[in-house]
């Protein structure tokens, strides 16, 4: 990289106008050639390819193999880095700084990094050189990268393994697993990546791969159409990426001497933490990046798309949403923080967009849910509800809560899409209301590991999702019973939408298990439990929901050693200078108690209107029913207005199709048309009239009259001219003489004159 250099040792003195990165060359091996684990996904899908269809397994095997040998690199890299973590004290090997030039910001560069940095691990090579200025293309690993690693290769490996039964005998099997694998690949080279430019090129493989995947069964124009929505409407989004990616790296430039930018991601953050960037600069570009972010991790208003992504098969559905494409825009917010946390002012403040986008994310995506019949996209508007809270916490400062949900939620959303995909399998469909019901006893692995999914869903104690539910709450900064909790600022509106979504989140899971398990079996044929292949990677899975949130219990959680708590924290979250300073929230066990008894009334109103109300009705009626039929959206004109919001989805997608698609191929496309036709072309035809007129007066009165006119009157001049010069020549010498001896007189005549 063009704009660093490195100091032979890390104890000699930083001069005023160099900055340290908190990045090292050294590190393990693995550290620094993670790119391998991303290689070997990618290779797979060039060898099933071209050598799937000719392999006993047709290819399944080799992607299998592939995400497997994956795994086992990125828990080993995982385990190198623990190590790296806790014996690098900043001292042993050469650190990476940067070269400023401090301007009026001089006070801020005095090094954010703390005393003893916990440097990354960075390893770059030339990728390309233009205009004299080399990029560099490389991996940048530290603890956000290492638990992505493990996160999606694990989900990945259960998804393959998983797909082998789910999807056996389809007919475009080896396909399928090709971009399962190149899917993966580009997930993994994503969290690695050590630019924004490497970042990009990440990013875009991993929507075109989404697109494959989710029209994986193009023939039915529903999922065609699913796979093109999702792939425009995250084209919208990253027209944001390229302006904000831009923005960034010019502003980069303007702060280092000697260099007309950088697309360095640690560079990009440290200037940022620094105070040497534009504040302007920066929310131009965090704004711009949120549009990225919106799509890609479906957000308030361009979330529209991840419901019908659900068309393609359910493996994909649980990649998609646990470990790979939805993620990826929590993860760029994570990874770029520095420049969102500076560009959006979250330290110190109550409100800002990144908090906004993802609180009214919570609430739209769990209000949706509770319509759904499909219960695919009951788990899908659940996935937009959790990447909100993602969103918001983030939003908040709140990073390392952000991330801990993040690593939670890919097991237990992965656990709930698969048992999804465990119950369509034997009823042949999704629809909750019309096939399903009674089959806890058919299918108990998928009915217990379902339930043990929807209660970490939830948040309700000791499962996974309450811990990082819990901290999400608490880093707000918004509680103020007993003492606030701190944080980096008083963001209490957020907080009171991450409570009702909490409620709203057990009350539609808790409607899921009734209409899925409980009541008569409204389907049809005979129901029973899914193979090894299905029920296996759905165990693991409801195992890790239960354990996952264990990795970072709170500090002065009296129950367990202080060497166990804050562990997830301690080895993810960055202690470098590209990290800003954040403050950590404090522990409140009112706020924890508080938010537990909310989730609790939201699971007891549900199961009371479905277990106990519904439950009876159906057995008064005789009949298996779904709902009441005078339930509330019968007798309360409000309530059904409500309802009929949530079922037309706010009428976003009427928005999109029916007013501004069907605006433009409709009437806009009639005014261009005919402004195209009445102006453009009659000014045209005009102009050509006018060409017309004008060419034959120029020929009748011009060419005709005057040019022509005059040539013949030159010529008939010249014509009598020559006549009467034709007389002279009669042939006689005398006449001849006598004309020479004229002249002659009157040439001496003109010299005597002149003389």
């Amino acid at each position: 990289m063009t704009d660093l250099f490195i100091f032979a040792s890390a104890t000699a003195e930083l001069a005023e106008n160099v900055l340290p990165l908190g990045i090292t060359e050294g590190g393990a091996w693995l550290l620094r050639n993670a790119w391998i684990i991303p290689l070997i996904p990618a290779l797979s899908f060039v060898g099933i390819l071209f050598f799937g269809k000719r392999m006993p397994r047709q290819g399944a095997e080799l992607g299998v193999a592939a995400i497997g040998i994956a795994f086992v690199l990125a828990v080993l890299t995982g385990a190198a880095w623990m190590d790296h973590r806790d014996n690098y004290h900043g001292d042993e090997v050469t650190q990476a700084v940067i070269a400023v030039d401090h301007g009026d910001a001089a006070d801020h560069g005095e090094g954010h990094a703390p005393e003893h940095p916990s440097l990354a691990v960075s390893n770059t090579m030339t990728w390309f050189q233009v205009g004299g200025m080399t990029i560099s293309v490389g991996v940048l690993v530290d603890g956000l990268a290492v638990m992505m690693l493990f996160v999606v290769t694990l989900v990945s490996l259960l998804v393959h393994i998983y797909s082998t039964d789910y999807v056996g005998g389809d007919r475009r099997y080896t396909h399928y697993f090709a971009f399962l694998s190149l899917f993966s690949a580009s997930m993994l080279t994503l969290v690695i990546s050590e630019n924004t430019l490497q970042l990009l090129v990440a990013w875009e493989l991993v929507g075109v791969c989404s697109f494959a995947l989710i029209g994986h069964w193009w023939e039915e124009k529903p999922n065609s159409d699913a796979a093109m929505k999702a792939f425009l409407t995250n084209r919208v989004g990253d027209m944001g990426l390229l302006v904000g990616i831009t923005v960034l790296f010019f502003s980069v430039g303007s702060a280092l001497p000697d260099a007309f930018g950088s697309f360095s991601i640690a560079t990009t953050n440290t200037l940022a933490n620094s105070g040497l960037l534009s504040h302007t600069a920066l929310l131009v570009s965090a704004t711009c990046l949120m549009a990225a972010v919106m799509s890609k991790s479906g957000q308030f208003f361009l979330h529209t798309w991840l419901p019908d992504a659900m068309a393609g098969p359910t493996p994909v559905s649980a990649l998609i949403h646990a470990a790979t494409m939805v993620v990826a825009g929590v993860f760029m917010i994570a990874r770029l923080y520095g420049v969102f946390f500076e560009g959006f002012s979250i330290g110190g403040s109550s409100i800002n967009l990144m908090a906004v986008v993802g609180g009214l994310t919570t609430l739209v995506g769990a209000s949706l849910a509770f319509v759904q019949r499909d219960i695919k996209k009951v788990l899908a508007y659940s996935t937009i509800s959790q990447l909100g809270y993602m969103v918001l916490a983030l939003g908040v400062g709140a990073w390392t809560a952000a991330v801990f949900h993040l690593f939670t939620h890919a097991f237990f959303k992965a656990c709930l899409f698969l048992g999804s995909g465990s119950v369509a399998h034997a009823v042949h469909s999704f629809d909750m209301k019309s096939d399903m019901g009674g089959m806890r006893k058919a299918m108990p692995h998928t009915y217990r590991t379902f339930v043990i999914g929807s209660i970490a869903l939830a948040g309700l104690p000791p499962l996974a999702g309450f811990w990082s539910k819990d901290e999400i709450l608490a880093g707000t900064g918004g509680w103020g019973l007993f003492g606030g909790t701190g944080g980096n600022g008083a963001y209490t509106g957020m907080l009171i939408m991450g409570m009702v979504t909490a409620a709203l989140t057990a009350a539609y899971m808790t409607r899921v298990i009734y209409l899925t398990f409980f009541g008569e079996f409204r389907g049809h044929g005979e129901i029973h439990e899914s193979g090894p292949r299905i029920v296996v990677p759905l165990w693991i899975l409801a195992g890790l929901a239960m354990v996952a949130g264990l990795f970072n219990l709170p500090p002065g959680f009296q129950l367990v050693p202080e060497s166990m708590q804050e562990r997830f924290g301690h080895y993810v979250e960055p202690a470098a200078a590209y990290f800003p300073g954040i403050s950590h929230a404090s522990p409140s066990w009112s706020l924890a108690i508080f938010s537990t008894l909310v989730v609790m009334a939201g699971a007891g109103s549900a199961y009371w209107y479905y277990f106990i109300k519904v439950e009876a009705a159906a057995k008064a009626s005789g009949q298996s029913l779904t709902e009441l039929s005078n339930g509330p959206t019968s007798r309360w004109p409000l309530a059904k207005m409500g309802h009929n919001l949530l079922e037309n989805k706010y009428y976003l997608d009427h928005l999109y199709t029916g007013i501004i698609a069907e605006g433009t191929k409709g009437p806009l496309a009639r005014a261009v048309y005919r402004f195209n036709q009445q102006v453009i072309d009659r000014t045209v035809d005009k102009v050509g009239e006018t060409a017309v007129v004008s060419g034959q007066f120029v020929y009748d009165k011009i060419d005709q009259l005057l040019v022509d006119g005059a040539v013949n009157t030159s010529g008939r001049l010249a014509s009598e001219a020559g006549g009467e010069l034709r007389k002279i020549q009669s042939g006689k010498v005398q006449s001849y003489a006598a004309i020479l001896f004229a002249a002659a007189t009157v040439l001496a005549g003109i010299l005597i004159v002149i003389v």
